[in-house]
């Protein structure tokens, strides 16, 4: 089943959380179709574990076989392991960082990926898509060293990959959040584990901050609307994290 983020005048924004093994081994993950008009765009569309409930599911919005972008916006195996098949049963180009433009082939078959890569530069650009286009923004070291986050002007929704991820179950994930006090139980150790320093999150912030922004939808866990946006900017901005933490004791011969 998707949700509905937006849909109006022909621009659709789908959201798909509760795809593979709920329960198992894999981390909950979030998936991202983004349509207007003909052409179609999906966003981190994860590994192996949620292909085949992918597919089905975009079937009946939009013909995967139009699909013309895939946006990855890093290179775990929770956003491309799939990328193998989804370069079979699409024509789609992928949209990934240029640092990672020569790793992704990895995840497929020989040959597969040939003339269907864009590395992204470091500065973020803009990707065409129907009528309007989507913003690639730079988020790297957020967590990942080539990192960038997808904003569409349209709907005004930042999909933002690691950052504002909560941990839970797809039922969660369902869930957004208008106010972030009562959850940041679910998104502190994260973010300062995955994140790798708080000068990147000032950096970020001051990017974002004045960008019109509907909804934060992370990676993993609930969308963020309403209050908890300027909460979360607030938050994210003044955090500790990643190299600012360590200490020699991290850094130590195991006993």
């Amino acid at each position: 089943m998707a949700i509905e983020l937006y849909n109006k005048n022909g621009h659709v924004c789908l959201m798909f959380t509760h795809l593979g093994d709920e329960g198992g081994e894999a981390v909950q993950s979030n998936q991202f179709l983004v349509i207007d008009g003909q052409q179609g765009a999906i966003i981190d569309p994860g590994g192996n574990v949620a292909y085949n409930e992918l597919l089905l599911t975009i079937s009946r919005y939009f013909p995967p076989s139009k699909l013309t972008e895939i946006l990855a916006s890093h290179a775990d195996p929770d956003i491309i392991a799939s990328l193998d098949r989804w370069m079979t049963s699409t024509q789609a180009t992928l949209y990934i960082s240029k640092l990672w433009e020569r790793f992704a082939p990895h995840f497929c078959k020989p040959g597969k990926t040939v003339g269907r890569i864009v590395g992204i530069p470091d500065r973020g650009m803009r990707i065409p898509l129907g009528r309007g286009e989507i913003v690639a923004l730079p988020a790297h070291f957020m967590h990942s060293e080539g990192n960038f986050q997808f904003w569409d002007p349209v709907s005004r929704i930042l999909f933002s990959g690691d950052l504002g991820v909560s941990l839970g179950t797809s039922a969660d994930a369902s869930q957004s959040i208008s106010s972030l006090e009562p959850h940041l139980h679910r998104m502190e150790a994260f973010h300062r584990r995955y994140m790798v320093s708080q000068k990147v999150l000032r950096l970020w912030t001051q990017m974002v901050r004045n960008l019109p922004i509907e909804m934060i939808v992370p990676q993993h866990g609930s969308p963020l609307v309403g209050p908890a946006i300027p909460e979360f900017l607030g938050w994210i901005g003044d955090l500790s994290c990643g190299v600012d933490e360590l200490t020699q004791d991290d850094y130590a011969v195991p006993g």
